[in-house]
This record gives structure tokens, sequence and C-alpha cells, in this order.
């Protein structure tokens, strides 16, 4: 807003280079308008701009001489009074235009006459209210408007106008509200708050108050016009006398906690045994708690320490866990019984007043919806087996009574055994076919020969009558690898153990007897989980972090022995037991383990299996080399809302159906049917069906 001076000032520098004007009397009578504008350009030395709408007479008289400055508003407040406004244009000119028009051409620093837009800003009344006081105070061709997202008005006038409207609208913007202090005695001031703001949602009175429960104190602040705080305090009162002479009987029906796992935490607050069976048939007997013993009329309960001890408190908008009771203290005086409904998920407490209110606000700490987390891992086992025999084993051996040595090489990593296939042909020319050491030798020679792998050469014969020779090479090469990726996952509430399994329960024997009569024998079995098991209890922490802790296992069955005529199982086992923190959705490593295991094996015959070159054909090499890396990740993810829920089951969801799509080659795969024709649901993760054309 310019000031009276700044405006005599500007009005100066604009004739500072305009023709030299004596002072003079003005006095017109009925003059056309547009004549005046022309004197005044040419007295003034600028150029004006008449819009074509310009029209009419006017009529200046002047007692005194005028100079340049009050010649030009003189001017000015001539052509306001006519309903004509001048506003700045390009090039140092001025437009004369009707000011009906003036809110929308941009305005100029052309004293008080010019046109202004301008915004004031509220900060404690309502801008739809401001308006209805504010828009007769403008002029005719000004305008007041409301800016309901910004609650601001904006106002564009003339300057001396809007700088009138500007003072009023901030002398009616000013906080007249009264804030009060309402102690409650018997009923819960969340309870209270709660109820009025329920009825404030539907009458317009409302909107003109606020009110807050104060659960440390059990209060509530109140704050609006003090005539609207007074009634609202009577009401308040009204209701806190109307619990004290409520039922001492009350029914809390639990939303999201479990009634059987909160009745024990509310028996410790009032001295009530807990016990097992209390939990299942809760105990409805007079006891001796920590509120004081039934008294006798007339005789005051006596209390412990305890007794003093104050009611935790649990902060804004948390939870109050039971870490933070001590059992026995006491939140009140008097006898209080507390029950769980087992026909619904509620609890019974009969309790004098202010221990039923003070329960009932441990309830509704406790009774609220508990986030989930979805924890997903990846178990990823690459492993590389190669393993490499080369082996020579030779007889030579007489018949009947030649002189002939017995020699032989016979070596544990080579198959088959020279030994057992010559011991059965010997045996067989000897003894005949069914001789019993022949069928025992026959047998052992044809295990060894199926046991033999890779490739084998031999050849065999008589050097006479009376010797034999046999020779065989063995030669393996084999290499095997494995590559395992499991990814199991799993959804539990906070702070909920959870655990998936996905494998095979396998029996495993753990002992053998024969009863007294040795005639009986039998054995006994454990079955035992084999597969991938992840048993997981996430806690969300403050700040988004995720507290795991975890066990995860991943067993195999390696392979069969027997032992004593018993079959025995060797288990593969890799498990992890850990807690770890974790940002929500990122993922950590948990363990694992780089193996690279190599095993050789030389065996030969002393001295003779030293020779260069022919050293080879007396002795036996292996070789096995094992490399195996195995790696454990971790990802949680916190699922506080429906949507994110909705979100994740998608995903899934369409994992899945893709997979099966590219199997079945079809759009319509069998688990979409069955969604849709089975359980009559939408399929998740899908997008919306369109909305039917507008008629």
């Amino acid at each position: 807003m310019l000031k009276p001076a700044t405006t005599r000032a500007l009005a100066a520098l604009l004739l500072l280079a305009a023709p030299a004007l004596a002072q003079q009397t003005v006095n017109l009578r009925d003059a056309d308008v547009r004549a005046f504008i022309q004197d005044v350009s040419r007295a003034t030395g600028r150029t004006f701009i008449i819009d074509p709408r310009v029209q009419g007479k006017v009529t200046v008289v002047s007692e005194r001489p005028l100079d340049q400055a009050g010649y030009f508003e003189l001017f000015l407040s001539t052509l306001r009074a006519n309903g004509l406004v001048v506003t700045p244009a390009a090039g140092g000119a001025f437009r004369v235009a009707p000011a009906d028009a003036a809110a929308s051409q941009p305005s100029g620093a052309m004293g008080r006459d010019r046109f202004e837009t301008t915004v004031v800003q509220l900060n404690f009344i309502d801008a739809a209210s401001a308006i209805e006081t504010l828009r007769p105070l403008v002029s005719r061709e000004g305008q007041v408007t409301a800016n309901r997202a910004g609650n601001a008005v904006i106002i564009a006038d003339y300057a001396d106008n809007v700088a009138r409207v500007r003072a009023l609208a901030r002398q009616i913007d000013q906080d007249r509200a009264a804030v009060r202090v309402i102690a409650l005695k018997n009923a819960g001031a969340r309870e209270i708050a709660t109820s009025l703001s329920q009825v404030a949602q539907g009458s317009a009175e409302g909107r003109g108050w606020q009110v807050a429960a104060v659960d440390a104190s059990n209060s509530l602040v109140v704050r609006g016009d003090p005539a609207t705080v007074a009634k609202l305090a009577r009401t308040i009162a009204d209701l806190d006398q109307a619990a004290a002479a409520g039922s001492d009987v009350r029914v809390f029906f639990l939303n999201h906690a479990d009634a059987e796992k909160l009745v024990p935490v509310l028996q410790q607050l009032v001295g009530q045994p807990v016990s097992p069976a209390s939990q299942s048939a809760p105990q409805v007997q007079p006891t001796q708690s920590a509120f004081g013993n039934p008294s006798a009329p007339g005789q005051q309960a006596q209390a412990g320490p305890a007794a003093s001890a104050p009611l935790p408190q649990a902060p804004s908008g948390g939870s109050l866990g039971t870490s933070g009771f001590v059992p026995g203290a006491s939140i009140g005086r008097g006898q209080a019984v507390i029950a769980r409904y087992e026909g619904a998920n509620a609890i019974v407490i009969a309790a004098p007043a202010d221990v039923q209110r003070r329960l009932g606000e441990v309830v509704r700490q406790l009774d609220v919806r508990r986030e989930q987390v979805l924890v997903e891992a990846v178990i990823v086992e690459i492993s590389d087996i190669a393993a490499q025999r080369l082996g020579v084993q030779f007889l030579l051996t007489g018949t009947g009574g030649s002189n002939i040595p017995f020699s032989v090489t016979n070596y544990s990593n080579a198959a088959p055994n020279l030994l057992a296939v010559a011991g059965a042909i010997a045996a067989e020319n000897r003894y005949g076919q069914d001789n019993a050491t022949t069928v025992a030798l026959r047998n052992s020679a044809v295990s060894s020969l199926l046991n033999a792998n890779g490739g084998q050469f031999g050849f065999g014969g008589n050097l006479s009558s009376n010797a034999v020779f046999g020779f065989v090479v063995n030669a393996v090469k084999a290499d095997t690898a494995s590559n395992v990726l499991s990814t199991p996952s799993v959804v539990t509430l906070d702070n909920a153990q959870a655990r998936i399994l996905v494998g095979q329960n396998v029996p495993i024997a753990t002992g053998q007897a024969l009863s007294n009569n040795f005639d009986n024998a039998f054995r006994t079995v454990q079955r035992q989980d084999i597969g991938i098991a992840l048993d997981v209890r996430p806690q969300i922490n403050a700040g988004g972090t995720i507290k795991l802790t975890l066990r995860q296992e991943v067993s195999s069955i390696a392979t069969a022995v027997v032992t004593q005529n018993v079959p025995d199982l060797i288990l593969n086992k890799r498990e992890i037991n850990t807690t770890v923190t974790v940002d929500d959705g990122q993922i950590v490593a948990l363990g694992g383990l780089i193996d690279d295991n190599e095993r050789r094996a030389i065996e030969k015959v002393p001295l003779l299996g030293d020779i260069p070159l022919l050293g080879n054909l007396f002795r036996s090499r292996s070789q096995n080399r094992t490399k195996t890396n195995l790696m454990v990740f971790i990802r949680p993810t916190i699922i506080r809302t429906a949507a994110d829920a909705a979100a994740m089951t998608g995903d899934k969801y369409q994992y899945v159906r893709a997979e099966q799509a590219r199997r079945e080659g079809t759009a319509d795969t069998s688990i979409d049917a069955l969604v849709r024709d089975y359980l009559k649901a939408p399929i998740p993760g899908a997008p919306p069906p369109p909305a039917p054309p507008k008629p």
C-alpha cells in the first residue's frame, strides 16, 4: 500500500519530463471526457490509450490554482468518479478503460486511485465466513473471493479501499477460542471424546469446536468459543456423573486381541491368581488381591506397598506390553474379578467404576490391529564333484603240485576284485558248481563285477597245464554338478511364531532287540522331518526395522548303509540359528559355506610301483574333489494395510499363474478356473474390469 507522500512523489516523477505548466485553476462543466483526457495529455506529455467504451461528460471545478502533481491527481480522481480507471501500458503509455473490467487488468503504481489485487492469509477464521463480512465493503467495481484450499481471501479493488479491507480482515482474524481442561473421575477420557466426535460429525455446530483425550490424566481438552465450551463442559460433567452410577459388570468385545492371552495380563494387574485353568474356566470367587481384602462394613481394606504403584502408561498411539506390568501391582482399590467368555472373543470385568475404567483403558491399548510381516528366504547350493581312478591288477598262480609261486595285486579303490573272480573259477573247477564254497565265491565275484564302473579291460588264461594268469585295467572318470535353489516364504503377525516345512517324514531306526525267548526281533523307529524348514519370529521396531529370530534348516538323505543287518540312513543337514535386525524390504545374507575338499589316494606295490613307466602296472590311483557353495539370504517385508496384503498376494498369484500358463499353453489356467468358479472370488493381481459405458 502506497502512502500519500509516496503517491505525491510518484505523481511528481511522472511530470518531470513533461513541459512546464504554470499553476492554474480548472473549470470544466459538462466537458467531453475524451477532450479532458487530451488536455491532460498535452499538459503532462504522456500518451493515453482510450478504450472505445469511454464516453460521457465530466465536470471539474477548482477554486485554487493547481501545480502539475495536483492537476494529475485531480485527473485520476475525476476518472474514478466517472467509473473510469487508468492503468499502465507498454512503452510508458497509460490505458483508460471502464472500471468494471479493472479487476482483470494489470495493476501499477498509480497512487490511491490505481486498481490493486492482494491476497490476505487467514490464520484463525474460515475464508468462507470472512467473505460474508468483507464483500459489502469493496467498491462496485471490486471483487473479493475465497481460496478454501489455502484459507485465504483475494481482494481486487482501488488501492485505498484494498488497504481498508485488508486492515479490517486482520482485525476479524483473531483467535478468540477458549481452551478448557476437564478432568474425569468415573468415565474414560477416550470413550467420551469418541462419542462427542461422532456427535460433532452430524451437526453444523460441531465444526467450531475440538475435543482431545489425555490418557495420562484421564482428562479432556476442549477448544472452541466460550459459549460452546461451557455447554460441552456441562455435557461432559453429566456423562461423568452417569458413569459413576453405572453397572459394576462390563463386557469388552475384542476386535484384534486374543481374550485367552489378555485375561492373564489383566489378572496380574488386579492381583487375581493366574493359572492355566483360570484361562479356560476363570475363577469367579472373590480372592485376596492387591486391591485389598474384601472388607467388612465400616472397615477399610488394607493394601500392601505395591498397592500405591501407578498404572503404567503407554505412549500415544502405541500398545502397552505385558513386560511393563509388575505382578501384584494395583491400579485402584476394591474387589475385581476378570473372566473370559468362551462363546465369543470377549472379556467380562466385574469391578468398581474407577478400576473398571482403568482396566478398560488397558484393554483399548492392547486391542489394536497388529501388522504382519512377509519373510522370504533364498537358499542357494552349488556343488561340483569330480572323481578319477586308474588301477591295474594282475594274478599269477600255479595249479596242482606245480612250483609256480602265487602272485597277485589287489587294491581297495579298484574294481572288480580279481581275487574274487579267480577264486570262483578255481572253486568251480575243483569242487563243482553246486558246492557251497563255490556258490559263496561265485556270489562274491558277481557282486564285485556289479560294483565295477568306468572302463574295464583285462585278459587271462593258462600259461601251461599247471599255471594260470589274469590281468585287469580299471579306468573311471566321473563329474557330478548340482544347483539347488529353494525359496521358502511365510507370512505371520508381528511378534508371532511361524513355521514352514517342505519335505518328508522319514523313519530312523534307533534300536533293535530280541524278546526273552530270542525268537521275536523288533526295532524301535523314530520319525524325523527331512527337507527345508523355516522357523521365524519377527518383531517390528521403531523406524521400520525388523528383528528376526529364526532357524533355517536344509536337510536331505545322503545314502543308506547297513550296520549289523540293520539299515541306517546318512543325512545331510545344514542349519542356521541366529537373530538379526533388517530394514523393511532389505535383503541380508544370513550365512553360508564355501567348501573345497580334494582327496588323492595311491596304492602300489613297494619298490615295483616306483619303477618309472613300468611302475604304473603295480599301482592304482584315485582322486576325488568336492566343491560346495552354500548361501542363505533373507528378506522381510512389513504388511501394514489391506492394500499391501492384496498387492503381495497378487504378485505371488500372478507368478504361479504365469508358470502354469506356460506349462499348459493356455491363457485360462486351471488355477484361474478354481478361484473363479469354486471360490467365487476375483483373480488376485488382475486389473479391475472396465466400467460400463454411461447411458
